[in-house]
């Protein structure tokens, strides 16, 4: 490998919105996120999107008939 063309890899602290912090690898001096695994609705279990579809198919097939 030739010397000084590859940026320096490091440990750096991710940081979210939420307030957690961990530590990570990365070319970059500092990472900032909006949204980590902590706060994520997908990994917390506050999605919403299932429940809604339930009542979309329901709506649906009031309206048309359906049985």
């Amino acid at each position: 490998m030739k010397e000084g063309s590859h940026p320096d890899y490091k440990q750096v602290t991710v940081k979210c919105n939420c307030g957690n912090e961990f530590v990570t690898g990365s070319t970059k001096d500092e990472i900032r996120v909006e949204v980590c695994s902590k706060c994520h609705p997908f990994y917390t279990g506050s999605q919403k999107l299932l429940v809604e579809a339930g009542g979309r198919v329901e709506k649906f097939n009031k309206k048309y008939g359906r049985k």
